[in-house]
């Protein structure tokens, strides 16, 4: 399913972004980690964990993410740039407060996400009308990503992939 939805975002939404600065039409935002972190924890509350059978809390989305870490990131050459996908992600967002990267060991930078759309029959869906799955970079650039994900119940996972972990054929 993931190489489906990867491949009809690739489709659609190639082009965006040139050189190493974030171009995802507001996408991702660059923080300070200790920062990000620390004023999460201060604004934010954990939501109920009433499963929902629509998979739109932690308790419903996490033993998916878990089982499938290692497709959290995915990482394509296309048209002389480096494109940073994080579908699987987006994909199973509403269970999720937030999604961290980092590329290089870089700032911390948080990937920002359509909403959720909790009164349809389908609140994952991906309108991508507002937000790409991906962060555009120069050829080459990613080295390596990690990928922290603060879930709504307000529990961490994270992952750490080398370029040739996620790089696609």
């Amino acid at each position: 399913m993931f190489h489906i939805v990867l491949g009809f975002t690739i489709v659609i939404g190639v082009g965006l972004g040139a050189g190493p600065q974030l171009v995802s039409e507001g996408s991702a935002v660059v923080t300070d980690s200790d920062t990000e972190t620390e004023a999460t924890a201060r604004d934010w509350q954990p939501e109920p964990q009433t499963p929902t059978g629509k998979f739109t809390t932690a308790t419903e989305v996490k033993p998916i993410l878990t089982a499938t870490k290692t497709a959290w990131a995915a990482l394509r050459e296309y048209d002389g740039k480096d494109l940073l996908y994080f579908t699987h992600l987006v994909a199973w967002r509403c269970g999720l407060h937030e999604i961290q990267f980092s590329v290089n060991n870089a700032a911390l930078q948080v990937f920002e996400v359509e909403e959720c759309y909790t009164d349809t029959a389908q609140p994952n869906a991906m309108k991508m009308e507002t937000h790409m799955p991906y962060v555009s970079y120069d050829l080459g650039s990613v080295n390596s990503v990690t990928v922290t994900l603060i879930y709504d119940d307000a529990s961490t996972d994270r992952a750490e992939f080398l370029r040739k972990e996620i790089l696609m054929p």
